[in-house]
């Protein structure tokens, strides 16, 4: 089975963009428009078929009440996400065990304390032999060689330097920075053109690397770049459990919307997701 699939639905009463993520164990609603309630039946009908065990709708505050009184719960939101309208991430669960995670407390922890961390930091310059410059497809088998070193499991196959060649083609920007002609960090920013909306994504740097603070530097230089194609909306989704990731986007102004539960599977197990979120158009990037 493709584990994978893309697909529009059709019909007199609705259209949507599916996600059947088989790897997952979900199913995601990407677009949509047209009659909730037929939406809602369609995507439980598909659920029961491949055994699914959550179903993700990216929907809108007209649809909020439907969506609560047909079981669905609002985990997440991204503000200005729909041309500068909210997006609220409402989940369903068709598992006991895939509702249930054992480390939430311990990430509402790690939040709490993050919050905490003042905005006021030096971003570091790396040191000069560090090349910092976007991706081409050239660099696709470096930067599948990086995500393979540090993620042996990914929501995405980013160990494919096929697939990530067919993301730039896309429209996902790639920044990198290379050290003796290895690419040791990298993050990407995937383009919503439709909605000029970006997710700040794909974040990796080598162990040996991470003391130059790299990813925050890499962070802005993507913002810079939505910012300049008149892309204002960027957010970012953030393992739960990683203080690191989450304190780095905190400090660089991105505000905490919501949590996923068990979203998809990182590294051997089904991992809690942070959403945060950052108005462009109010910042100023360096």
């Amino acid at each position: 089975m493709v584990e994978i699939i893309q697909e529009k639905l059709c019909t007199n009463h609705y259209v949507m963009d599916v996600v059947k993520d088989f790897y997952n164990k979900r199913i995601r609603i990407d677009d949509y428009r047209g009659d909730m309630c037929a939406i809602i039946k369609k995507i439980t009908e598909v659920s029961d078929e491949h055994e699914i065990e959550k179903v993700i709708i990216k929907a809108r505050k007209e649809d909020f009440e439907t969506l609560i009184q047909n079981g669905f719960l609002c985990e997440a939101t991204i503000n200005r996400y729909f041309l500068g309208s909210d997006l609220f991430f409402f989940c369903k669960y068709y598992q006991t065990e895939r509702r249930r995670s054992d480390d939430w407390i311990k990430e509402d922890e790690i939040v709490e304390n993050v919050s905490k961390l003042s905005k006021e930091f030096q971003v570091n310059i790396p040191p000069a032999d560090y090349q910092l410059r976007r991706m081409t497809e050239n660099d696709a088998k470096g930067l599948a060689t990086l995500y393979r070193a540090i993620f042996e499991v990914y929501p995405t196959p980013l160990h494919d330097p096929e697939y990530i060649k067919k993301t730039m083609n896309d429209g996902t920007i790639y920044f990198g920075y290379v050290y003796a002609d290895e690419i040791v960090s990298a993050a990407s920013a995937e383009v919503n053109n439709d909605y000029k909306n970006a997710e700040l994504t794909d974040c990796a740097t080598l162990v040996e690397h991470r003391k130059h603070g790299l990813m925050k530097v890499l962070l802005q230089r993507l913002e810079k770049e939505l910012a300049n194609d008149g892309i204002f909306c960027a957010y970012s989704i953030a393992r739960s459990l990683s203080f690191g990731m989450n304190a780095a986007l905190h400090q660089l102004d991105y505000v905490y919307r919501g949590r996923l539960g068990k979203n998809c599977y990182i590294f051997n197990k089904l991992e809690d997701m942070n959403v945060w979120v950052k108005d462009l158009s109010t910042t100023i990037l360096k």
